[in-house]
């Protein structure tokens, strides 16, 4: 038993190994999900023997706390713009690509191990959705095709509910007698229609909470809407309804709203995203034993199964789901290997360890192989199968300029970032011409990375960050003039200003 002044030091290394290894991952093509493991399995007993733990149900748990972090983080930063779109071959995805993955892995599965039909479903269940987690991780900052990356990661913050759903009732199918295939077709539709209201209605109520409130200081705006999260999924789960789905809709729905102390609250949850992905997947690694796992039986068959579901299983789902939609050939093919499976599986694949069934630990052990192999081969070369089939769209990076008065949390005042578009009435006009309210002022104007002091012969340009200090009940005047889309009269040589900032 590890004292608790060793428990801490010991989570500050794991936390700083994790941290570089992030760093270290880039370098070596190697996505840092798998190295976070690879540092969980070396600390482990089979390891250095640091750590002794073989907990199912406290993995399942912290698993599952992880889950609802990453997928909330997930779906603070997805554009509803470009989710819209597709979200009817997401869902397709989703739904019907994890039931034909899940049924032609199973067939594998029954031949390849000699379990029985109902256990083969299990396991075909388990490994059947792509994981939040893996996606968000390796799609972020790559410059994969817009409407591609959307679909991705609309699909695996989406379909972990259909996982659960087919996991959950094989399970009970092999536990108890009870089981009724109407009972499960009624669940099915209340996970997925109640988490889904319920995900709007804790969505708009977050919103107005957070922009409604004011806070003595603004690092509790993190904080309360991490709370919005936790509230959503354990209302959800309470009434036996799909939490997870609940999360990313609620999430979704927040991320895509004007919102007080936005990129606070954004990169407070980035950072803690990355922090349970560190905590999850070392923890996951400390459950596996190598000794168990890269044996000849579990190596081999294991690999036969990750064949099949990586060559067989997921390209026939990807084009049977998506056989009525506007995707090419190629596109289809980019989906079909993108679609990575992580801690999902792991922490699905502890579900039988709980409940006790047969063949659990040999269904953990092959579960854990399958998803290292894809990580291994589908994550460092997803970046590489997007340039080749000339998927990539032009280079984009994420502004890292945030400007944000964390000593205004008492006074009525804002500070409102707003990037200028073409369209915009404000666009090529003197700042002096633009009728702001009376209570609001631009303190900073971002243009191509570079600071531009604001004066009032400043051009506001198209691609200009403007920072603006308002107070909150001239919020919604002012933004209705930034979005406004009709010009307004201003001197005919403004935009050719020659500006000495």
């Amino acid at each position: 038993m590890l004292s608790f002044d060793s428990f801490m030091l010991l989570s500050a290394l794991l936390l700083i190994v994790g941290v570089i290894t992030t760093k270290l991952s880039s370098r070596l093509g190697v996505p840092a999900l798998v190295l976070f493991i690879a540092v969980g399995m070396v600390v482990g007993s089979d390891g250095l023997g640091l750590i002794y733990f073989d907990n199912a149900e406290v993995a399942e748990f912290i698993g599952v706390v992880a889950l609802v972090v990453i997928l909330f983080e997930g779906g603070l930063q997805t554009k509803w713009k470009t989710v819209k779109p597709i979200i009817p071959p997401s869902l397709s995805l989703a739904t019907l690509g994890v039931i034909i993955t899940s049924t032609i892995v199973a067939v594998a599965v029954k031949y390849i191990l000699g379990v029985s039909w109902t256990e083969a479903l299990l396991f075909g269940s388990i490994v059947g959705s792509t994981d939040a987690a893996a996606v968000f991780a390796i799609l972020k900052g790559e410059n994969v095709k817009e409407r591609l990356g959307s679909t991705l990661e609309a699909e695996s913050g989406t379909n972990d509910p259909m996982a659960i759903f087919l996991t959950v009732m094989f399970i009970e199918v092999l536990t108890t007698d009870q089981a009724s295939v109407f009972s499960f077709i009624t669940t099915f539709f209340w996970q997925m229609g109640i988490g889904l209201l319920i995900g709007i209605v804790f969505g708009k109520l977050a919103t107005y909470s957070i922009n409604k409130i004011q806070l003595d200081s603004g690092g509790l705006y993190p904080v309360f809407a991490l709370a919005f999260a936790f509230l959503t999924y354990s209302v959800t789960d309470f009434i036996q309804a799909s939490g997870l789905l609940a999360v990313y809709v609620t999430a979704l729905i927040i991320g895509n709203q004007d919102l007080s102390y936005r990129q606070s609250i954004i990169r407070f949850h980035e950072g803690f995203a990355w922090m349970m992905q560190i905590l999850m997947f070392i923890l996951l690694g400390l459950l596996v034993f190598p000794n168990q796992l890269f044996t000849w039986d579990i190596v081999w068959n294991s690999l036969l199964i990750s064949f099949t579901l990586l060559f067989i299983a997921r390209p026939v789902a990807v084009f049977l789901s998506l056989l009525r939609s506007k995707f090419s050939t190629k596109e289809k093919w980019f989906l079909s290997w993108a679609g990575l499976r992580g801690a999902v599986p792991i922490v699905l694949a502890t579900y039988p360890l709980t409940a006790g069934i047969e063949n659990s630990q040999l269904f953990f052990n092959v579960v854990f192989f399958v998803v290292l192999t894809s990580c291994l081969l589908q994550g460092s070369t997803i970046s590489y199968l997007a340039r080749k089939l000339n998927l990539v769209g032009e280079q984009t990076s994420a502004p890292f300029h945030t400007l944000e008065l964390v000593s205004i949390g008492k006074a009525n005042a804002e500070l409102v970032e707003y990037t200028v578009k073409a369209r915009d009435s404000i666009a090529n006009q003197q700042i002096r011409s633009i009728p702001i309210p009376k209570k609001s002022l631009i303190n900073a104007i971002i243009r191509n990375d570079q600071l531009v002091t604001p004066k009032g012969h400043t051009v506001v340009r198209t691609g200009d960050i403007l920072f603006i200090l308002t107070s909150k009940e001239s919020k919604d005047q002012l933004k209705k003039i930034l979005k406004e889309s009709t010009p307004y009269p201003v001197n005919e040589d403004a935009a050719t200003v020659e500006e000495s900032d």
